[in-house]
């Protein structure tokens, strides 16, 4: 591999990974579509997992809206199952928001716990349920996660026992990332994996990134410039070795 990547300059290997980026994120906003008939509720749609997934929105607020890496984390959901296999494993998604994450999870044949906020909640259990009943070979379950509140009550360690932990654009311009790591830090065990998509907007994200390296091992999977957006898987540190 790098034998074949020193024939190129530095320029070209640029202009193909940039090729490279374009045809990717084509593809991910690819599988929006803009419903035909306008009501007066506001919802957009999505194609992942072989099915049409309608979810509706609350444009007053950040947390029921789907985001870029949203649709980057299904996309990589859907494209990876061989090496991330979601059947039957046990999996969380916080900040959850509309919920599109999870629906994907659950659809891929995940035991799906979806969290967040309370005053989420409703607008996120609607759209689990109508894109899930009689489709997913697991229901999901809706459940109230506030970062770094009444963790050991709400999800005591000792029943903890997710393999995966999903998260799209959680860290933002808000003031509880130190509740969020502790969160992170308190959801997993040594061989839960992380997946998660952050887009960077400002200073914050990329200490909150030095801040997670502390207590996880962090490898970036998936890059893409246009978006301003990177995919990385997490574990535990100092976890035994399987």
């Amino acid at each position: 591999r790098f034998l074949y990547l020193s024939h190129f300059t530095n320029k070209e290997m640029e202009n193909r990974e940039n090729d490279d980026d374009k045809k990717v994120v084509a593809e991910i906003t690819a599988r929006c579509f803009i419903p035909t008939l306008i009501t007066t509720t506001s919802w957009e749609g999505f194609h992942f997992v072989g099915h049409d997934i309608l979810i509706t929105e609350a444009m007053d607020c950040y947390g029921a809206v789907v985001w870029p890496s949203a649709l980057v984390l299904c996309y990589f959901l859907e494209t990876n199952v061989k090496q991330y296999n979601m059947v039957d494993k046990n999996v969380i998604e916080i900040g959850a928001g509309t919920g599109l994450v999870s629906i994907v999870a659950s659809l891929l044949g995940a035991h799906v716990t979806a969290t967040d906020l309370p005053e989420l909640l409703g607008n996120l259990q609607y759209n689990i349920s109508r894109n899930t009943k009689m489709k997913c070979k697991h229901l999901p379950q809706v459940k109230e996660l506030s970062w770094g509140i009444a963790l050991d009550k709400n999800f005591p360690r000792s029943s903890n026992n997710f393999d995966y932990i999903l998260a799209a654009d959680v860290v933002y311009a808000h003031p509880f990332l130190e509740e969020l790591l502790l969160t992170f830090d308190h959801l997993c065990k040594e061989t839960t994996i992380i997946l998660w998509v952050m887009k960077f907007r400002l200073e914050r994200e990329n200490k909150f990134v030095d801040r997670f390296k502390e207590l996880f091992d962090l490898e970036e999977i998936s890059n893409f410039p246009s978006l301003n957006i990177k995919l990385y898987k997490a574990m535990k540190k100092n976890r035994r070795s399987a």
